[in-house]
């Protein structure tokens, strides 16, 4: 059996980090029985980060191919200043904002195609004390071997060479095991002034 190995993202690898985000889709779990269009959750939380901050993209790979990525911005106030310049137009025109329709009646493509259109804002207090970010999938077949953890010791070791440090993850609430793993990583759940009900639990890491 070949060993894991992590790398730089390349081109190439884009289609699997496409499959990875569908597979990881759903809290953690396989959303292609909710997506008519298999891309749209990649199109938001992983396919700008390898087009726009590759230096900070990495996969890991075995006997089979790509079946885990890593993606993260250092700043993430300016992140969302380009992808509103770079990355939201092209789909914004290529799918039509469901604002129209009242939102009990969107499918699970017009509540991405949503996000597209109004990208969700980490909550100002979140981004001023841990400023980078990132989001990482593992395809069902490494998960619970370990392969996060080294991915992940791999993404902090290149981003400190970069100057980052602190830095922060937003985790679906239904997904416990997500906040179990970020945990583990030294991530805590902050507490935010204005703590509304919310669907994403935000950790942070200094």
């Amino acid at each position: 059996m070949r060993a894991l190995e992590i790398r730089q993202f390349r081109s190439a690898d884009l289609e699997a980090v496409y499959a990875i985000s569908l597979a990881t889709g759903h809290n953690g779990g396989d959303a292609s029985h909710l997506c008519q269009d298999g891309k749209l959750i990649g199109h938001i939380y992983s396919a700008p980060y390898t087009a726009l901050e590759a230096r900070l993209a990495l996969v890991i790979e075995d006997d089979e191919g790509v079946a885990g990525f890593v993606v993260g911005t250092s700043d993430t106030e300016r992140w969302h200043n380009r992808l509103e310049a770079e990355w939201w137009p092209q789909l914004r025109r290529e799918y039509d904002d469901p604002s129209t329709i009242p939102s009990a009646q969107w499918s699970a493509d017009q509540r991405r195609a949503f996000a597209i259109h109004h990208p969700e804002q980490p909550p100002k207090e979140v981004v001023e004390a841990y400023p980078a970010h990132l989001h990482l999938n593992l395809s069902p077949r490494l998960q619970g071997r370990g392969a996060g953890v080294l991915l992940f010791s791999e993404w902090v070791a290149r981003a400190s060479r970069l100057g980052i440090k602190a830095m922060h993850v937003g985790v679906n609430r239904a997904n416990g095991r997500a906040v179990w793993f970020w945990a583990k990583l030294g991530f805590e759940q902050l507490q935010l002034a204005d703590d509304c009900p919310s669907r994403t639990i935000w950790m942070g890491r200094s």
